[in-house]
């Protein structure tokens, strides 16, 4: 799969399933603007994009705030002229049960980043993907089906919100030409679960260990596989496909 010629926008790049996107569209040919909140990881990922052949506009801001990412569009549009893919691929993971005090400070938290960002940063790209018949990738999770466990309730509702949202912007859109989908991954190996204080950084085997006992192939995703569907999705060979939720999950749905 080439991507020579196009532009792709990926959020949430610093680490994880951003980082292995952006570099992974870099090896193919593309331009990359990537956008994260931590400076010095999305300076290490733009360090590797060089590598694969890119010279990637690097964003710092945060997408949760409406400011900040009101501009990222633009800023992409202004340094590469246009824009052919946005991959929405920020996310968190807050817990609180709903008996909370606290759960409307968390659901609004995780909304933000994991659904109202998507939203936002769709709106304000829809006229440049239109011009150039682009397409959108999201990344769900199975926790938009699936209940992980308790506490989980606003990263669940966050999950089934941006697939939803993806199928009404799938139709939405379709008329211009431009295709709308989500991959929606299983347990992968990223730095998720630390970041959002669920497992401290000496216990993360004891983490992966539970991770597998969840899936049928009795395995956890690397975010390079999850990079893969992304890319295949956002290509010429998804032509067909819009409005779709590509799950990638080594079978956790089946349990």
């Amino acid at each position: 799969m080439s991507f020579s010629g196009k532009v792709v926008l990926v959020t949430g790049a610093s680490s994880g399933i951003g980082a292995a996107t952006a570099i992974l569209f870099s090896k193919e040919g593309a331009s990359v603007a990537i956008v994260g909140r931590n400076e010095n990881k999305l300076s290490n990922v733009a360090q590797k994009c060089a590598q694969a052949g890119a010279q990637p506009l690097v964003i710092r801001a945060d997408v949760a705030n409406e400011k900040e990412t009101s501009t990222i569009i633009k800023k992409t549009v202004d340094h590469f002229g246009k824009l052919d893919v946005l991959v929405n691929n920020a996310g968190m993971v807050r817990k609180a049960s709903v008996a909370d005090p606290n759960v409307l400070k968390v659901f609004d938290e995780v909304m933000n980043t994991n659904l109202r960002s998507i939203v936002q940063l769709t709106s304000l790209a829809a006229p440049f993907l239109q011009a150039t018949k682009g397409n959108i990738v999201n990344v769900s999770s199975v926790a938009s089906t699936k209940i992980i466990g308790e506490n989980f309730m606003s990263y669940c509702v966050s999950k089934a919100g941006v697939d939803h949202f993806t199928r009404c912007a799938a139709l939405d859109l379709a008329a211009s030409g431009v295709r709308v989908n989500s991959v929606n991954p299983g347990p992968v190996r990223t730095d998720l679960t630390e970041n959002a204080g669920l497992a401290s950084p000496g216990a993360g085997n004891v983490t992966w260990e539970y991770a597998k006992r969840v899936t049928a192939l009795n395995r956890v995703g690397e975010p390079e596989e999850i990079a893969d569907v992304i890319a295949f999705l956002a290509s010429d060979k998804a032509r067909s496909i819009t409005g779709s939720v590509y799950v990638s999950d080594n079978g956790q749905l089946l349990k």
